[in-house]
């Protein structure tokens, strides 16, 4: 069963994937990538994964929202 979620958490969920997304989007972009890079942009891909698995989530995004996501 799917919890039941305020308007202001969804758009925080929201807001959060989309942080990951530029932490990925800025680590892919060096040439030379740490370990600390390479573990923080696993972490942030599959913080995307995650809520790109959960029903409410992806309901509440704009078509342009799931595209940029779904592309992790």
């Amino acid at each position: 069963m799917e919890e039941e979620l305020t308007q202001e958490e969804i758009a925080w969920a929201i807001s959060a994937a989309y942080d990951s997304l530029k932490i990925v989007n800025d680590i892919k972009s060096k040439e030379e990538k740490t370990e600390e890079d390479k573990d923080s942009l696993s972490r942030n891909e599959q913080h995307i994964r995650i809520m790109m698995a959960k029903d409410w989530f992806v309901d509440a995004l704009t078509e342009e929202q799931r595209k940029e996501l779904k592309e992790i």
